[in-house]
């Protein structure tokens, strides 16, 4: 494979498709987040996207079956909307600067042929959240910022970098003429965050007038609690016994003195 792609696995014609894209990142909150509206939309399988940018190994399933990594594009039709959906998650991003740009344009490339005039970036913004993780917009049209605003969420301070597919999918939009909006859900970014991905979701479903279910992500979210306190726990143990052996430590110094 010398270039990125996108399979096909079906011919279809969408409705004013708008794509939402979710590739990992800080947090996971993005492929948590679209994953997840794809899931609960129960939206098909439409494509996937190969690159030879992507990290070089494969992934092996339960019957020891491989794959290799490569993005996916879904789709819904929107039958009591004026919008069909286009969702894009997957393994991985593209690992080289050169490689961001060029899976990018192919995205942008796939988008144009289906008429997306309209795109919606997630992903993670690094900081400290509150009980309820807040969520950053950023647009390149006042009208679509202002949807975000309305529900919710707060523009992006000047000068935040959006880094990764989010970012770029966002600057190199305006030369196709297609309108971007980024929603970013505040986290620590260490570890999957799907209460990040929640509040993202929050606002995205006011923007598109669409509500989902979110029992099983609230589940996921309580399986986060437990694996952030067992961390505490672990790191407490450890500190206690760093303490311990410095005082050893010190005493056996003093002692030989």
């Amino acid at each position: 494979m010398k270039t990125t792609h996108i399979k096909e696995r079906t011919k279809i014609r969408l409705k004013n498709p708008i794509l939402i894209e979710g590739l990992p990142g800080l947090g996971m909150v993005g492929r948590i987040a679209t994953r997840y509206f794809a899931k609960q939309l129960k939206a098909q399988k439409l494509a996937e996207l190969y690159s030879p940018h992507f990290p070089y190994y494969v992934l092996v399933n339960k019957k020891g079956s491989i794959r290799l990594l490569h993005g996916a594009f879904h789709f819904w039709r929107n039958e009591a909307g004026e919008n069909d959906f286009l969702f894009l998650t997957g393994d991985s991003q593209a690992q080289t600067i050169e490689g961001q740009y060029d899976v990018a344009g192919c995205i942008l490339d796939y988008s144009e042929r289906h008429g997306v005039k309209t795109i919606i970036t997630i992903g993670g913004y690094r900081k400290e959240p509150e009980l309820t993780p807040k969520v950053v917009a950023v647009s390149t049209n006042d009208r679509l910022l202002k949807k975000a605003i309305d529900a919710t969420a707060s523009p992006s301070p000047a000068g935040n970098p959006i880094v990764g597919t989010a970012g770029l999918l966002l600057g190199l939009a305006r030369f196709r003429r297609i309108d971007a909006l980024c929603l970013l859900g505040e986290t620590r970014g260490y570890l999957p965050d799907p209460k990040a991905a929640k509040s993202v979701l929050n606002v995205l479903q006011k923007i598109l007038k669409i509500n989902v279910s979110l029992p099983e992500l609230d589940a996921e979210i309580e399986k986060s609690k437990k694996i952030m306190e067992r961390m505490r726990e672990i790191d407490s143990r450890r500190e206690f016994n760093a303490q311990k052996m410095r005082r050893m430590e010190e005493e056996r110094i003093t002692y030989i003195s």
